[in-house]
């Protein structure tokens, strides 16, 4: 299909993080990853819940569908039945994800976010990462500060799972041996070797790395039209 922009094989990329999932909570962080999540519900995943962030569920539109009281969220949290889509200031080849600081933590060179929920998104519901900006800042051989946990930390955890991470260049799981970050699929028009070379670590690379999947004609119009028609996309994923 011809006209598909990176932006849009991201949004692509991030809805099939929700593909299989039946009826769970979505809570995806990010432009990208939301337009991912409700093109999901739309067309292969119509069981998924979307939440407003607040104490509603809702259709992918915004109406209102549904109350979702603070425990019921914390059933969901604590009990493996929600994906996050989260963001990385920094990943690491076992999927450690930091988001609090920028150097030792006694004395940070920058202060973030703060670990805020990541430990208990990361042990007990499956976590996702989306990354615009591929680099060797964010993919680290080793994060400053474990917010997220990675498969390295989380023996004896039920519900740990980080089935993807998405970036503007490819998608990327944990079908390893070790649970060790390896390359799944590259958007369209990026080479492996662009990924190695803005990657801090090592990855595991198949003898033959896929393209991410292209959308159907159905999908892209409801991304165009539906979803994201001013294009804000574009400013979250040039090209």
């Amino acid at each position: 299909m011809t006209g598909v922009s990176r932006a849009e094989y991201c949004v692509i990329a991030c809805a099939e993080a929700w593909r299989d999932g039946g009826e769970i909570l979505a809570s995806p962080m990010g432009l990208i990853p939301s337009v991912g999540a409700r093109l999901a519900r739309l067309t292969f995943a119509p069981d998924l819940l979307l939440t407003d962030g607040e104490a509603m569920l809702v259709r992918p539109d915004g109406t209102v569908e549904g109350w979702l009281p603070y425990r019921q969220h914390l059933a969901l949290v604590t009990g493996g039945r929600r994906h996050v889509m989260m963001g990385a200031s920094q990943i690491d080849r076992y999927g450690n994800q930091n988001i609090s600081c920028i150097g030792d933590w006694e004395r940070p060179k920058r202060q973030l976010l703060g670990v805020r929920g990541a430990p208990v998104n990361t042990l007990n519901n499956p976590t996702s990462y989306w990354v615009p900006r591929h680099s060797r800042r964010v993919f680290v051989e080793k994060v400053d500060l474990v917010c997220g946990v990675g498969y390295d930390h989380a023996a004896g955890a039920r519900f740990h799972r980080i089935p993807r991470v998405v970036s503007d260049l490819g998608v990327f799981d944990f079908a390893t041996p070790d649970h060790s970050m390896r390359l799944a699929s590259l958007h369209p028009g990026v080479s492996v070797e662009q990924v190695a070379e803005a990657t801090g670590f090592t990855l595991s690379v198949p003898e033959e790395v896929p393209y991410t999947r292209e959308p159907t004609a159905e999908e892209l119009e409801l991304i165009r039209e539906v979803l994201d028609p001013t294009g804000a996309r574009a400013r979250e994923v040039a090209g």
